[in-house]
């Protein structure tokens, strides 16, 4: 029997349920508020510095287990403060974040979940941005031309901190904010974070090719499995990219790559276009530019970077997801359009999908701990190269820059890789100290969406 209760008793639950949330780790939010307030009242307000630097998943039990060897850190809290603040309700990380970003629970910016259930249908969407096809198309033969423009809408409402600030002439720079696709529009520096889709219009979707017998091409979660046959030490792999909207049929577009495996030594030559390269087993290529056939004379640009894993007794070779060139976006990443093909002429590429770390691959099998870890650190090191650069020419205003490996690497190594989860927060404690040296009087601001702690069991109601 249900039994409802009474307002006392509803604080009550709340209360409880509050006290048991994943903390959040933070100088006081409210320091940050002060400073939006201050910001908007004074010409003199650019001269302000501030930056702040989001932590996806940090765990306040877990640093405070390990002050000595994050030494940043530990000097950070006895300069300032250290506060364990509640989350969100839900503890997940676009509900967490979108408060963050507008100062609204759940009712009010409207994200409750990663998904969210379309009633007409039941099936899941993204909770944070939508994509909606021309509303007007010209049929010609097999082709289907658009009359107008598509749209990418992002499903958070509320304004976004940032764009106050632009309004009062604040320089603010926000770089893979989550639940910021697209980004809101404003004339601040912003790059999207969590929730920016690969090519494929997914969160990420890996493939992975191989020709051992047991394997049938099929799809997993998070990615497909795809099985290959070796012709004469030769595979021709397509590569699959977005749908082709253009023709009638939508059928999904692709590229050629072409593997010749060497016969007596653990190497294959790739050619992907006019790139070709050499990689030995375990080794992986850089970003390969792809440019997905559409109709004659319109292609589609994405990336992609590819890991041969063996060669032999069987050939298993994994692609990431297909992501989005941020030096030739096909969508809305950045405000203005030209701050992710400037990121890119002085980084070179990176990953721009929102999740980066593939621990779908893991889960399938794909990828073993020491594989995924690599592959974490490829995102962390992408991350680190973006956070100097922002930090090196950082005068004033405000700098926001997040951080998703730490979360990542809970999912995998919480409760069991206690050594190997430290060197992930250490990384971010070094680019904790390099704050601390640039902002100088300024304000340091560490937070999280959430912590961490065991799953260990779930009951789904129907």
């Amino acid at each position: 029997m249900t039994r409802l209760a009474g307002p006392g008793a509803v604080r009550q639950v709340r209360r409880q349920a509050a006290a048991r949330r994943r903390a959040l780790l933070a100088i006081p939010v409210a320091a940050f508020v002060a400073l939006l307030g201050c910001n908007g009242a004074s010409p003199g307000a650019i001269d302000k510095r501030m930056i702040v630097l989001g932590v996806d998943g940090m765990d306040p039990n877990f640093v405070e287990a390990h002050w000595e060897e994050l030494p940043n850190l530990n000097r950070l809290r006895r300069q300032g403060e250290f506060k364990r603040l509640a989350t969100s309700i839900p503890p997940q990380s676009p509900v967490a974040w979108s408060s963050f970003i507008t100062g609204m629970d759940p009712g009010g910016h409207g994200i409750f979940d990663f998904i969210h259930r379309n009633p007409a249908n039941r099936m899941p969407f993204s909770s944070m941005a939508e994509t909606s096809d021309p509303s007007h198309t010209l049929t010609l033969g097999p082709f289907v031309l658009p009359l107008s423009k598509g749209h990418v809408r992002a499903l958070r409402k509320g304004r976004a901190f940032w764009q106050i600030l632009a309004e009062h002439a604040v320089p603010t720079t926000v770089v893979r904010m989550p639940a910021n696709f697209p980004p809101a529009a404003c004339k601040a520096r912003t790059l999207s974070g969590m929730g920016t889709p690969d090519m494929d219009g997914t969160f990420g979707t890996f493939t992975f090719f191989t020709d051992d017998p047991q394997e049938e091409t099929h799809d997993v979660a998070g990615g497909r499995i795809v099985e290959v046959r070796l012709q004469g030490y030769r595979a021709v792999l397509a590569i699959e990219g977005p749908v082709n909207t253009l023709r009638k049929e939508r059928p999904r577009s692709s590229v050629p790559v072409i593997v010749d495996v060497d016969p007596g030594e653990p190497v294959a030559r790739i050619e992907s276009g006019e790139t070709r390269i050499v990689l030995r087993e375990g080794e992986w290529s850089g970003w390969l530019r792809a440019h997905f056939p559409l109709i004659p004379g319109v292609k589609s640009a994405g990336m992609f970077r590819i890991y041969l894993q063996k060669v032999r007794p069987r050939f298993r070779l994994y692609v990431t997801p297909i992501n989005i060139d941020p030096a030739a976006p096909e969508l809305p990443i950045s405000t203005p359009d030209s701050y992710s093909r400037e990121l890119a002429e002085a980084l070179g590429p990176f990953y721009t999908q929102g999740i980066a770390e593939d621990t779908a691959a893991l889960r399938a099998g794909v990828f073993d701990r020491e594989e995924f870890s690599a592959q974490s650190r490829q995102v962390l090191s992408d991350s680190m190269r973006a956070f100097r650069y922002e930090l090196d020419r950082f005068q004033g205003g405000l700098l926001f820059f997040y951080f998703s490996s730490v979360d990542q690497n809970s999912h995998i190594l919480w409760g069991k890789y206690d050594q190997e989860l430290l060197e992930t927060y250490q990384a971010i404690d070094g680019a904790v100290g390099a704050a601390m040296e640039k902002i100088g009087d300024g304000t340091l601001v560490v937070l999280s969406d959430h912590g961490f702690s065991t799953f260990d069991r779930a009951v789904h109601l129907n």
